[in-house]
């Protein structure tokens, strides 16, 4: 039986999506108040019988800082994919995002460990690797820095693998995924799903970076080949492509039919903006929409190697990114649309 975390979040929805249309027995953990509906919502995208597919699942209760309660949770698993993390570039949940991503990561391997699980796949991001220098590819080799430049949320991904790193060394099978940004569907509220709900209300502004962009189905689909294959104890880097922010938000607009942005966010205004926007959250006693860490994010240039991943599966082949968007898009609409 397989085990997963994170299983309403946007990696979580589509591979348990894929999971139980293969026929797989999973078992997912939730908090005791976790909302459900998006998970049905998101298998509605993609099936007619999303119930049927949904009844393949057994919903238990732990908690990530009990140990105790994550060794019931993997009574007779073999497998587990942990994709449950915080994702926060606000200053006043880095304590918080610490905890969850690290302790949490530490329980979640030690518990495997105890429990005997054969292999484990845990979901990193490409915060946790180093920077390329002087414009070239970032891969899974690439050295990671301490830097005053990293954000809160990458000093946490890089802490998690470090556990997961860790179990490897004392016998836990591992596979590390490292996806660029991902693009897909479901909560519209949450994660990189937010962009499009913003690039839907029309956005003036664009930034000079770019980064990675992949597919959420490619990201699962990727994540079930690695557990199913020999590899084991590495890390891969998922990438489409790479493309400036510009370009991304640009085919965000075309899909929706709204004007692109036309006035480049320099150094000035950027500053200006996550300043006012963490001025405005505070009186309003709102999350808010932009932060220094999120600013220089989006003013960086980055670009990654897909070449691991292809080289260990040759027949795979990635969606682009226009496909992405505008699928992502359409579903947008729909949901709108309801």
């Amino acid at each position: 039986m397989i085990l997963v975390t994170g299983g309403t979040g946007l990696v979580g929805t589509h591979l348990l999506y894929d999971l139980t249309r293969s026929g797989k027995k999973v078992r997912v953990i939730k908090r005791e108040k976790s909302n459900l509906s998006n998970v049905k919502k998101v298998f509605s995208y993609y099936t007619s019988d999303a119930d049927a597919l949904l009844k393949n699942i057994e919903w238990v209760d732990a908690d990530l800082y009990d140990v105790y309660s994550l060794m019931d949770a993997m009574n007779d698993i073999t497998e587990v994919y942990h994709c449950a993390a915080m994702v926060s570039f606000e200053k006043k949940n880095e304590a918080e995002m610490m905890k969850i991503n690290i302790e949490g990561t530490a329980n979640m391997v030690n518990a495997a460990l105890e429990k005997g699980v054969k292999k484990f796949c845990h979901v990193s991001s490409i915060a946790s690797l180093g920077r390329a220098e002087r414009g070239g590819l970032t891969t899974e080799e690439t050295f990671w820095k301490s830097s005053p430049e990293n954000s809160n949320y990458s000093v946490s991904k890089y802490g998690a693998e470090r556990e997961v790193w860790r179990a490897s060394e004392e016998g836990l099978e591992v596979v590390i995924v490292n996806p660029s940004l991902i693009v897909g569907g479901g909560n519209w509220t949450q994660s990189s799903s937010n962009m499009f709900s913003k690039g839907y209300e029309g956005l003036r502004y664009y930034s000079a970076g770019s980064t990675g962009f992949v597919d959420v189905r490619d990201v699962a689909a990727l994540m079930i080949k690695l557990m199913e294959s020999d590899n084991k104890n590495q890390r891969f880097l998922l990438c489409s492509e790479n493309a400036s922010f510009r370009h991304f938000f640009d085919l965000i607009h075309d899909a929706f039919g709204k004007p692109k942005s036309s006035i480049n966010a320099g150094k000035f205004l950027t500053g200006f903006a996550w300043r006012a926007e963490m001025l405005r959250a505070f009186f309003m006693g709102t999350a808010p929409l932009i932060t220094k860490e999120t600013s220089q994010s989006a003013g960086r240039k980055s670009s990654f190697s897909n070449q691991k991943i292809l080289k260990a599966f040759p027949d795979h082949k990635f969606i682009p990114l226009s496909q992405a968007i505008t699928d992502t898009c359409s579903l947008y609409l729909k949901d709108l649309n309801k």
